[in-house]
C-alpha cells in the first residue's frame, strides 16, 4: 500500500524501453553491462566496478562476471565501438540478480529508482518470452494437426495437378492442314 502522499507508480528516471535495448544475451544469460549501468546510475564505470570489488562477497559468478576477450570482441563488432574511444578493459556483465544487488551497494536514491525501472524491464522481457513460448506451443499444435491431414491434402493436390495438365491428343487431327502436303 502506498504511503500517504506517494503515488503507486514511482517516477522513473529512465524509460523501460531504453533499458530493454541494453539487455544482452551473453553465456545464455540476460545481462546488462557495467558501462551501461554506470551511465544509467550516472556514476563513472570505475566507481561502479570499485563498489562491486569492495563487496565481492555480494556478487557471486551467477550475479556478475567479466567478459572474456572473444565475447568482448564480438560485442564490440555488434555495437560498433570505436577503437579510439570507449573502455580499454573487458566490461563486467550483471545478471538480473546482480543488478538488484547493485542497489544495496550504490546507495543513492537514483540507484534505487533506476533499479526499479531495470527490474520492470527484466519482468517485461520475461513476460514477452513466456507469451512467445505459448504462441510457439499453439503453432506447433496446429502444425501437428496439419501433418495428420497432410495425406488428404496430398490426394486433392495430386488430382488438381492431373486436371491442370493438358492432355496430348492420342489421335491425329481430322481435317486439312498445310503440313499434309505430299
Amino acid at each position: 500500500m502506498p504511503r500517504k502522499g506517494s503515488s503507486s507508480v514511482v517516477n522513473l528516471p529512465v524509460s523501460v524501453s531504453i533499458i530493454e535495448r541494453r539487455i544482452y544475451l551473453i553465456r545464455g544469460k540476460k545481462v546488462m553491462l557495467g558501462n551501461d549501468l554506470a551511465e544509467l546510475y550516472q556514476v563513472e564505470v570505475r566507481t561502479l566496478v570499485q563498489a562491486t570489488k569492495r563487496n565481492v562477497d555480494r556478487f557471486p559468478a551467477d550475479f556478475m562476471f567479466q567478459l572474456n576477450q572473444k565475447e568482448h570482441d564480438n560485442l564490440k563488432s555488434q555495437i560498433v565501438i570505436s577503437s579510439w574511444g570507449g573502455a580499454r578493459s573487458r566490461p563486467y556483465a550483471f545478471t538480473e540478480q546482480g543488478v538488484a544487488m547493485l542497489s544495496s551497494v550504490l546507495r543513492s536514491k537514483r540507484a534505487v529508482r533506476v533499479n526499479i525501472a531495470i527490474m520492470r524491464a527484466f519482468v517485461k522481457l520475461r513476460e514477452l518470452l513466456e507469451s512467445d513460448e505459448e504462441l510457439n506451443r499453439k503453432f506447433t499444435a496446429v502444425i501437428r494437426r496439419l501433418a495428420i491431414h497432410e495425406k488428404y491434402f496430398k490426394v486433392v493436390f495430386d488430382e488438381l495437378k492431373k486436371l491442370a495438365v493438358q492432355p496430348t491428343p492420342s489421335r491425329r487431327s481430322i481435317g486439312f492442314t498445310a503440313d499434309d502436303e505430299p
